[in-house]
């Protein structure tokens, strides 16, 4: 069986979509007969040829909110829509700032429990089940909602590849926002686009990171001169992001970024539970680590036991040499 209709919170910036929204969209598509997303946005015209491209037929747009705060108006808008009985079954988000933000306040206004943290999804009948690693990712939790919906839920980026479905533009239409009183007039003041030459952290088919093995602040820069060498990106365990050596930006883990790329390095990491769900996913683990008996390689598809400061500099060399 399959629900009736659901709706996908849709993320774009500068007109791309954010690809965990495309994640979303290509396992929607096999839970419901129909699926359209929710976009808190002005030119929801740009990104319709992607989302119906990934198996959506129609986008509800709140029209512009530049300078607001999505979390009040989109959440509003869902809600009035539920209330006029225009609402879908479910309701499904991106675990990310907005997501969080827009369905933990439209659990609120419907008296909705919201499920985080899912990595699957499946129909039972005529309702949802979800999927929840806990305990680090060792064990599995299966969620089924019980109350009527929208079933409210928020996935963990890279749970599902994006695919097309062969679909055209999706059609656009008018998602009305209510008046939301004081509390929708907050606004962003400022915003902060961290500088990078290469691929993001999360989209990188490689990605290097160092930890704590590496001594001190002064040597991630090995970290980066290796990403940059691969074409790919810095990251960093957490050990490192709270002693200050690099950015929370940089963080792979439960509590930072989940990533898959082809090839993942680990320089200097053992390999805590907390970092290891957010890449034990990557389709190629390669862990560098003078400690033989280190967490990180029961994981690795290649492992070195060794000295960071002594393979690290002959890697780079040997790159380098290559041209």
């Amino acid at each position: 069986m399959a629900l009736s209709k659901i709706w996908v919170l849709a993320e774009a910036a500068d007109g791309k979509v954010a690809t965990s929204t495309l994640e979303i969209l290509t396992k929607a598509r096999t839970l419901a007969d129909t699926v359209e997303c929710v976009y808190g946005g002005g030119d929801a015209d740009a990104i319709a040829g992607t989302l119906g491209a990934h198996g959506a037929s129609k986008v509800l747009a709140t029209g512009d909110l530049t300078g607001r705060l999505a979390g009040v108006p989109v959440a509003s808008a869902i809600a009035a829509a539920v209330a006029a009985g225009t609402g879908p079954d479910a309701v499904i988000a991106a675990t990310s700032y907005d997501g969080r933000d827009i369905m933990g306040r439209l659990s609120v206004k419907l008296d909705k429990t919201v499920i985080t943290n899912n990595v699957d999804l499946e129909v039972d009948g005529d309702s949802l089940v979800t999927t929840e690693p806990v305990f680090g990712g060792s064990t599995l939790v299966k969620t089924k909602f019980t109350a009527g919906g929208p079933y409210l839920v928020l996935v963990r980026p890279k749970s599902f590849a994006a695919e097309e479905s062969g679909g055209g533009a999706a059609a656009v239409d008018t998602l009305a926002v209510p008046d939301t009183g004081a509390t929708g007039t907050a606004k962003v003041v400022n915003r902060h686009v961290e500088e990078r030459t290469g691929p993001s952290l999360d989209e990188a088919a490689i990605v290097v990171s160092g930890g704590r093995g590496l001594g001190e602040a002064a040597k991630y820069e090995m970290i980066e001169d290796l990403a940059k060498l691969l074409g790919g990106a810095p990251g960093a365990s957490r050990a490192i992001v709270d002693a200050g050596w690099v950015p929370y930006s940089y963080q792979v883990g439960q509590t930072g970024k989940v990533v898959k790329p082809t090839v993942y390095i680990a320089a200097g990491i053992s390999g805590a539970t907390q970092h290891m769900v957010g890449m034990k996913g990557s389709k190629n683990i390669i862990a560098i680590n003078k400690d033989a008996e280190a967490p990180i390689f029961s994981i690795a598809d290649l492992g070195i036991v060794g000295d960071v400061h002594k393979v690290l500099p002959a890697l780079l060399d040997a790159l380098k040499a290559r041209g």
